[in-house]
């Protein structure tokens, strides 16, 4: 058949009309439908029907606030999750935004869903809640003793403790200053709910700046006579040693009266004294661990960095290149050592005092483990 025929043959089939030609290049996206030649009869005066689909996420219901968004069982989880805790950037969030975070936050416990929130906002506004309330109190932390601004104020203090450290009038106020940044710290993060006296405050502030001035000094000392770079590391010594007097003495009240243990619900079963010794003990590890990369790595690259001819030429740049040295190690260094233990730490019920495992076993027989926030 020549092509004319065929070309007849093909518009006799198709009602006398041309078949559609097929959609070529760019066009707009839209629902798809028949061409209006292929219906037949009554289906030309009703179009098929169109499918939408639905692009919107539906935010589940059942999504538990109370934990962190991935595993606290696992090192990695628990890092993740600190990593946001711990996020700089949430210093710099008006109370506008930290109060909305917080209305997301307690409408969804309550059962009331924002319109259009997605569940990764809901993480977001949670994470941002928990930067700037403390978790057993909900009261607004005080700013430069939130977790998220740890690593502003620590570059700045840390490196101006490893750069003058040269002068005894330096060492003193460095040392100074640091103490009372940990003190605010360590108040802010306190676990429990009980506050603190001013005497108490007044004492764990005094004890704790006295004694990293005097390990400091007394470092200082025994090191005049050894390699530059042994007398660098006076100022870790220091801290380490302030943080064991300073931990412990900002959260005494604890120590004495106890903390809030629960069970696996978060259902409160009394306040224990051991829970206390060994949450306290996890912080000072994971605050010496914090300070490990960011006083131990710059000062020898620094020590390396001043026999070069640059830092001798420029000596002004010592001092920003150090903070900026400890600010890097504090991003890896803060998250993962908070990391290192559960923010919800256990216990088993036979190492709790004697009288409090009778209480638990007495109501609660079924109840092995407590649970308890061991503070940051």
């Amino acid at each position: 058949m020549s092509g004319q025929g065929r070309q007849r043959d093909t518009v006799r089939r198709f009602n006398g009309q041309r078949p559609p030609l097929p959609l070529r290049g760019r066009h707009k996206a839209g629902p798809l439908r028949a061409p209006a030649s292929l219906l037949i009869g009554a289906d030309r005066q009703r179009p098929l029907p169109t499918v939408k689909v639905e692009m919107s996420e539906k935010l589940r219901s059942n999504i538990n606030l109370k934990e962190p968004r991935w595993d606290q069982g696992t090192f990695l989880g628990r890092a993740k999750h600190f990593f946001m805790v711990t996020d700089p950037r949430n210093v710099l969030l008006s109370s506008e935004e930290l109060e909305a975070a917080r209305t997301i936050v307690e409408n969804y416990k309550h059962g009331k869903v924002q319109p259009g929130l997605t569940e990764d906002e809901l993480w977001k506004a949670k994470y941002i809640y928990d930067s700037a309330f403390h978790p057993d109190t909900g009261e607004k932390m005080i700013l430069i003793g939130r977790m998220s601004a740890q690593v502003p104020m620590n570059m700045t203090i840390t490196g101006c403790m490893l750069t003058f450290y040269r002068t005894t009038p330096a060492v003193v106020f460095w040392q100074w200053a640091n103490q009372s940044f940990n003190a605010v710290v360590n108040y802010t993060n306190r676990s429990g709910d009980a506050p603190l006296t001013v005497g108490q405050l007044g004492t764990a502030y005094v004890s704790a700046t006295t004694g990293a001035v005097v390990t400091a000094l007394g470092l200082k000392s025994l090191t005049k006579h050894l390699p530059s770079l042994i007398a660098r590391f006076v100022p870790f010594a220091a801290v380490a040693a302030a943080n064991c007097i300073n931990i412990p003495l900002m959260r005494q009240r604890e120590l004495k009266f106890g903390i809030p243990v629960a069970d696996i619900n978060g259902n409160r079963l009394g306040e224990s004294q051991k829970a206390a010794q060994q949450a306290i003990a996890q912080v000072v590890v994971s605050r010496i661990g914090m300070a490990v990369p960011a006083m131990a790595i710059p000062p020898v690259i620094m020590n390396a960095l001043e026999k070069r001819a640059f830092l001798k030429r420029f000596p002004f740049f010592n001092a920003p290149i150090q903070v900026g040295l400890v600010g890097l190690s504090l991003v890896f260094a803060t998250p993962l050592c908070c990391a290192l233990f559960p923010q919800k730490s256990s216990m088993k019920v036979s190492r709790l005092e004697p009288e409090l495992q009778a209480k638990i076993l007495s109501s609660n027989p079924g109840i092995n483990v407590v649970y308890f926030n061991k503070g940051l």
